[in-house]
């Protein structure tokens, strides 16, 4: 479909000033061949020709990726079918991939805008509760990360720690002048922080980075996200801990650098609505000292849909588009993101 390709090439060459047209024009497109979200549109008596503002677009409830096939228009067949980890019993989100390359093309340009070229890292990734399934849609990132990395020392761990931290303290001992990147679960760094194994060589190490993602998984008691990062911190001696915020439903990611303050990527945009009316969208400016839901336009979600509404509270940063993750609606599942209650 040509006007599918027209976006796509606008997406790929996104300028910040133009994010709020580019998302209106996906939305007309999305609300014409999305057939869930026409069908949810029509159910609210809304005219699409008369939304002319980002903060007038309707957000689909999130849980619809759990029981309904989320398609803009008539993609070829998905690459992957990702899937959410959900909890027994529960139901778990489906989220096709039509288009791998738009989707390695996002994410790799989101992590380089706050890290850098992926060539200038090694990638060390322990995501246990991850790899024992084969459709997660973080690890198929990470394994498009650690394959532009191109290091030897790059590799997924599941529960084979000491070959990692043997692999940590060999970039201790010979350091080459890259970063290194020490990605995680919540629960398996906390696991390996409180494991007894002595860790005190890692400081050693100047261009460590520890991130974590994912939470608790059910594995491990909840905590405060403060509480999570003093224990991270103390054991892996950094100064800050990094967070990924990135889940099922989505192709784009923010990142946090550190006080649990995420940055999306360029294609991605954080939107609060009242707790008490889903309809009614914050001032921006009036925001950052209000809490509420957070509904995300993703750009890169064009095969599926672009606007979600999530089971995430919020609260807006100081600096513009910045966002604190503050926990979930207490009647919604525990999910796969990174929710560190605050």
């Amino acid at each position: 479909m040509e006007i599918r390709q027209e976006l796509r090439r606008q997406i790929i060459a996104l300028k910040p000033s133009d994010f709020e047209s580019l998302a209106l024009r996906i939305f007309q497109y999305q609300a014409k061949h999305n057939p869930v979200y026409n069908q949810y549109i029509s159910y609210l008596n809304i005219e699409t020709d008369k939304i002319t503002k980002l903060t007038e677009i309707p957000f689909l409830p999130i849980q619809f990726f759990k029981n309904h096939t989320i398609r803009t228009g008539f993609p070829p067949e998905p690459t992957v079918i990702f899937e959410s980890s959900g909890t027994t019993g529960t139901a778990t989100s489906r989220h096709a991939l039509y288009d791998a390359t738009l989707y390695e093309s996002v994410s790799t340009s989101i992590f380089e805008q706050n890290y850098g070229r992926l060539k200038d890292f090694h990638l060390l990734v322990l995501l246990p509760s991850y790899l024992e399934r084969n459709n997660s849609s973080l690890v198929y990132m990470m394994q498009h990360f650690i394959d532009k990395a191109d290091s030897p020392y790059s590799d997924f761990y599941l529960h084979n720690t000491g070959d990692m931290l043997k692999r940590l303290r060999d970039l201790a001992e010979n350091p080459d002048g890259k970063g290194i990147l020490l990605m995680g679960v919540t629960f398996a760094l906390l696991d390996l922080a409180e494991s007894g194994i002595d860790l005190s060589f890692l400081k050693s190490i100047p261009n460590l980075k520890i991130m974590d993602t994912g939470g608790m998984k059910g594995r491990r008691q909840e905590l405060l996200r403060e509480e999570v990062h003093d224990i991270l911190k103390a054991s892996f001696g950094v100064s800050e801990i990094h967070s990924e915020y990135g889940m099922t439903e989505l192709l784009s990611q923010s990142y946090s650098l550190g006080y649990g303050l995420f940055t999306p990527g360029l294609t991605m945009r954080i939107l609060l609505r009242d707790v008490n009316d889903p309809f009614s969208i914050f001032d921006h400016n009036l925001a950052g000292s209000k809490t509420g839901g957070i509904n995300i336009v993703d750009l890169a979600n064009l095969d599926s849909c672009s606007f979600i509404e999530t089971q995430d509270l919020g609260r807006l940063g100081a600096a513009p588009g910045t966002f604190y993750v503050m926990g979930r609606f207490d009647n919604s599942d525990i999910r796969g993101c990174n929710l560190l209650i605050l």
